[in-house]
């Protein structure tokens, strides 16, 4: 009975008689976003720009948790985690090619309450994380001097006004911007990495003293075998946001082939930039002496505290990494948000779009929501650990979701098939569900955080918004016709 009502509401509508425009055209109208604006080349800078803050800071914090090889050995789990992942939503995104990503895939394979929770996960990541880099960007500006500031809310407030301006303006525009910013980032790291591996030593990548009584602790795991597992969450940073690119479906050209190939190639792009970044500072410097601080690059190109011509240019740099991916969060927020309002999940008013076709109050309301947190808190930390809690989850149930149409409708048509299929994302699944355990080791009160925001939204959902979800929604239209061919196999 549950199914036939599930098909039921989300049955797609039937056109109006006599050629005239039905009223879930006009709100389809109403909710339109700019096709064709996004290319291969846009799109592979729009992965990189998600994640490329990461390799400027945030994951040196593992070495507290794990050590030199603790973290090496996270970080090329959660690379494999991540690299299976990709693959998985690459064949995905080949199928459903929509603004929904994640919920879409997880509304097909495991219905209303695995596409909402899913969704939700994926917003709690994309809201939390721009606020958590605005911050990190107020601490680069007063630590650098610039403008005078000994305060960090005026830098929320401009990179919110002025980013989300940019995004309102136009995708298309809005991409290209972050392109040009993450090609900067990506210099940076290019030329810390020449200058870094110059005083390469072996013996600085194990200096951590090592803690007595851990199990199986060593100079290269100084906390043990547990600190592999405590250094998870850092290994993902390196990484972190990749499986955005999905979200671009709806506004790129040829979505069914270009999607696969630039998120391989964005995938390709990180894991070289991990590699070289993460060997060259902590070879350059030592990993005690880089463990904690904010700006490791910085520290490692310093090893008398002094700057550098070198180390000037990586600290400013810093910037324009931490810009790309405040920028690119903030676009995949807002169609994430987008995609879940025009289907009913939230507030359909959410997903209204101007005329230049951006969803204009999916990008202010989480922008005012990301500059409170920010200005009320100033804990980027906590933030980032709560966007890592909600990552997870939605990494586990879109792995899922990936198995289950493999394995449900073997039949259904796969422009883009994923190398190893449900094994490969069987490998997603583990390593997913072991970070998300993970995240309670490093932050018990982030994880808790989010378990209630969570918690907030399935009572919204459970209590309204599933009794009220738009039909003629792209996701729910392709989850429905599943159903249907589902009915007429079973009579």
């Amino acid at each position: 009975m549950a199914d036939s009502e599930e098909t039921a509401r989300t049955a797609p509508p039937l056109p109006s008689p006599g050629g005239r425009a039905s009223p879930e055209d006009t709100y389809l109208e109403r909710r339109a976003l700019r096709r064709g604006s996004a290319g291969p080349l846009l799109l592979t800078g729009l992965g990189v720009a998600y994640v490329v803050s990461g390799d400027f800071s945030g994951w040196n914090n593992g070495l507290a948790q794990g050590g030199f090889g603790g973290l090496a050995i996270a970080a090329v789990l959660m690379g494999l985690m991540y690299t299976c992942l990709v693959f998985a939503l690459a064949e995905l995104s080949s199928i459903l090619p929509t603004a929904g990503g994640g919920y879409g895939f997880a509304r097909r394979a495991l219905g209303t309450w695995g596409g909402f929770l899913t969704g939700t996960a994926i917003l709690i990541e994309y809201v939390l994380a721009p606020a958590a880099i605005a911050i990190f960007l107020g601490d680069y500006v007063e630590a650098l001097g610039l403008f005078g500031l000994h305060s960090g809310w005026p830098v929320y407030l401009a990179c919110f006004v002025i980013f989300i301006g940019i995004h309102l303006w136009g995708v298309g525009e809005a991409l290209r911007f972050s392109l040009v910013v993450t090609a900067i980032a990506v210099a940076a790291i290019v030329v810390f990495a020449v200058a870094a591996f110059t005083g390469f030593q072996v013996d600085t990548l194990n200096d951590i003293p090592v803690r007595g009584g851990a199990v199986g602790a060593s100079s290269w795991l100084p906390f043990g075998v547990l600190g592999i597992w405590a250094a998870f969450p850092f290994g993902m940073w390196f990484f972190l946001g990749v499986e955005g690119v999905p979200l671009a479906a709806e506004e790129t050209k040829d979505p069914a082939r270009v999607l696969p190939k630039a998120m391989a190639a964005a995938m390709g792009v990180l894991l070289l930039l991990a590699l070289v970044t993460f060997t060259a500072a902590t070879g350059a410097r030592g990993s005690a002496a880089i463990q904690s601080v904010g700006d490791p690059l910085v520290h490692a190109l310093q090893p008398h505290g002094d700057p550098t011509v070198v180390s000037r240019i990586v600290n400013y740099a810093g910037l324009a990494g931490l810009v790309a991916s405040f920028f690119s969060l903030i676009f995949a927020g807002s169609r994430q948000l987008f995609a879940l309002s025009r289907a009913g999940y939230l507030p359909r008013f959410l997903s209204l779009t101007s005329r230049r076709k951006a969803p204009y109050l999916g990008l202010l309301i989480p922008g005012a929501l990301g500059f409170a947190l920010a200005a009320a808190t100033g804990d980027g930390a906590r933030m980032l650990n709560v966007a890592v809690f909600g990552a997870t989850i939605s990494y586990a149930l879109m792995s899922l979701s990936h198995i289950v149409l493999r394995r449900r409708e073997p039949a259904l048509h796969r422009p883009y098939r994923t190398p190893g299929g449900a094994l490969t994302s069987s490998v997603a699944f583990v390593l997913a569900c072991s970070a998300l355990v993970a995240t309670f080791l490093v932050d018990k009160e982030a994880a808790f955080i989010a378990l209630g925001v969570y918690g907030v939204a399935l009572a919204y959902f459970a209590l309204y918004s599933r009794h009220r979800l738009v039909a003629a929604a792209p996701e729910e239209e392709f989850a429905a016709l599943a159903a249907a061919e589902a009915e007429l196999e079973r009579d």
